[in-house]
């Protein structure tokens, strides 16, 4: 949150200068105490660890949370130690939207089952969403958070105890002793920074394990949707297969292959041979991608598999072609066939 940049109110970099110059203005010029550079570079590296873990933070934050409303009221829940209200996020919103609308139209027809197994899937997704929503809560920025309330804020502490070590009224041999024991417990707290940065090491590892976890359930979730739309008895579902099916081949996820049939279209399978079909008066082989339950009777019912002769009609839509099976003729969608050479 931007809030955690708003609590650390001193600078490291600041206090670092004030320790400095307040060195110089009590021992004088001539007899200052010089950090050393070790103490100094130690020091960078902790302001430098500090600005990019908030700002890691910041964007995994946004990634995870894009409503910035939201994320100011889930704070105040947090400072306030009460429990953040649930409340269902994009996909299950439109999951549930899709489920009511299929329900509404009829989950014995076409549309109306199609989109209930679509609300379902998002559905599914967007618990897959909130799993890694958590996991990463829980793994990856609480420990950032940690390091900036706590470790950190320590180190200005214990920066801030070398400036105050200084006193008009002190001896100056007291003095120096106060700075230099002051120096060592600081200079040990920073050096402490390099198993932060491993700590943080791990933490990004569980987030990215986290992070392929949801992108693999929800890629699966998606594959068996689309396999369940399939052999739907609509236009609609099989135009939605036929633009899936071309715009699987650019997308590589090994750990979860697709059938060939579905990452690629079938090599006989074009535009062009549809086309040149459509403009000939002769008849092609054809074969039958997926099951197809005719809608009326000017459709021909289809048994995935099967050959069947196909031709163009004058007049038909572009998305049908007519189907001849024996004595049988009727309307088939283009986008169930693969035609044959």
């Amino acid at each position: 949150m931007d809030f955690n940049v708003k609590r650390l109110a001193a600078d490291a970099g600041t206090l670092f200068s004030r320790a400095v110059q307040f060195t110089e203005e009590k021992l004088g010029q001539a007899e200052k105490t010089e950090l050393d550079a070790h103490l100094e570079n130690l020091l960078c590296r902790a302001e430098c660890t500090k600005q990019n873990t908030e700002r890691i933070m910041k964007q995994t934050e946004v990634l995870l949370q894009p409503n910035p409303n939201v994320r100011i009221e889930e704070f105040l829940y947090e400072k306030l130690e009460k429990k953040v209200p649930t409340r269902m996020n994009n996909h299950e919103v439109l999951g549930q939207s899709m489920i009511e609308s299929g329900s509404e139209f009829g989950p014995g027809t076409a549309y109306g089952n199609a989109l209930i197994k679509c609300g379902e899937t998002e559905k599914q997704i967007g618990g897959a969403e909130r799993e890694f929503i958590q996991s990463s809560a829980i793994n990856f920025l609480t420990p950032f958070r940690n390091f900036l309330e706590g470790d950190f804020k320590t180190i200005l502490v214990s920066i801030n105890g070398m400036i105050h070590s200084f006193s008009a009224e002190q001896d100056l041999r007291m003095t120096q002793s106060e700075f230099d024991r002051q120096a060592e417990i600081t200079r040990l707290l920073l050096e402490g920074v390099s198993s932060t940065h491993a700590h943080h090491l791990r933490c990004l590892t569980d987030f990215v394990e986290a992070q392929t976890t949801y992108y693999a359930q929800s890629y699966q979730y998606m594959v068996d949707l689309q396999k369940q739309l399939g052999s739907f008895p609509s236009t609609f579902s099989s135009n939605n297969n036929q633009s899936s099916s071309s715009g699987g081949a650019s997308i590589s996820v090994p750990t979860i292959p697709l059938s060939a049939s579905m990452l690629s279209p079938s090599p006989g399978l074009g535009l062009s041979g549809f086309h040149e079909l459509r403009n000939s008066s002769g008849s092609r082989k054809a074969r039958v991608l997926y099951d197809y339950d005719a809608a009326g009777s000017s459709e021909l019912s289809l048994l995935a598999d099967e050959v069947i002769m196909v031709s163009s009609v004058p007049g038909m839509d572009s998305d049908w072609l007519m189907g001849e099976r024996g004595t049988q003729k009727g309307k088939v969608p283009i986008t169930y066939l693969e035609l044959l050479n």
